[in-house]
């Protein structure tokens, strides 16, 4: 996927995806996206504008029950099979969704590490790394050492990242994405926000991604 483009500019050929790093869904249609997006010239593709969204604002640092565990409170005896088609499809993309390893968090500062990779030309890079540390290895991404570790592997500058963990860099933008999500009426993720439109789920077969992402570059955008 493209590089992210700064909030202040309006092109008509971009894709905004909203996205958290706890959703297991934002990693299968991560890779649905990647999918769709090989399906298209590349001199024919929209750009990628990631958007934070916190699923769980209010969550704390520290980790706490397992996402399979948190699901069973949520859903009751219908859990243990929706734990299974999520990890039923993830590895048909290649993943391995491990939500018995897992643990909710506050994603606030993984999602100011990505502004960072994207402010860089590294969103994609960064977001995959955030989304497999944590879904697939169980890391905290709340640490300040795991996230240390995923700015390396993005390719992010060592020095950029002790500075962004140290205070409140980027934080106005994955706020300002919050309020962007509202004004959209987007209240669940990975979701698409196309020109300007309505959100749309990013969850869906590669072949009608691609016929979504195609309109990004044949109908003018509206912010």
């Amino acid at each position: 996927m493209d590089a992210e483009i700064p909030a202040g500019i309006h092109a008509g050929s971009h894709v905004e995806v909203y996205a958290d790093v706890l959703c297991p869904w934002c990693y299968i249609g991560k890779r649905r996206m990647s999918a769709a997006l090989e399906g298209i010239p590349a001199a024919e593709r929209p750009r990628i504008v990631w958007r934070s969204f916190e699923l769980a604002p209010d969550a704390g640092r520290t980790p706490g029950p397992t996402a399979a565990e948190a699901m069973t409170g949520w859903l009751g005896e219908g859990a243990p099979a929706r734990v299974a088609l999520i990890r039923s499809l993830g590895a048909a993309e290649g993943l391995a969704l491990n939500l018995h390893l897992a643990r909710p968090v506050s994603t606030f500062d993984a999602h100011r590490l990505h502004h960072l990779a994207a402010a860089h030309g590294l969103a994609d890079q960064a977001m995959e790394h955030l989304l497999h540390a944590y879904h697939t290895e169980g890391l905290n991404v709340a640490d300040p050492q795991v996230l240390r570790r995923v700015g390396a592997e993005a390719g992010l500058p060592g020095e950029e990242v002790e500075t962004l963990l140290a205070g409140d860099a980027y934080g106005e933008q994955v706020r300002a994405d919050r309020r962007r999500a509202a004004a959209h009426g987007v209240t669940g993720v990975p979701s698409l926000v196309i020109g300007g439109g309505p959100p749309v789920s990013a969850v869906q077969d590669p072949a009608e991604l691609r016929q979504l992402l195609g309109r990004a570059v044949s109908s003018p955008g509206r912010s």
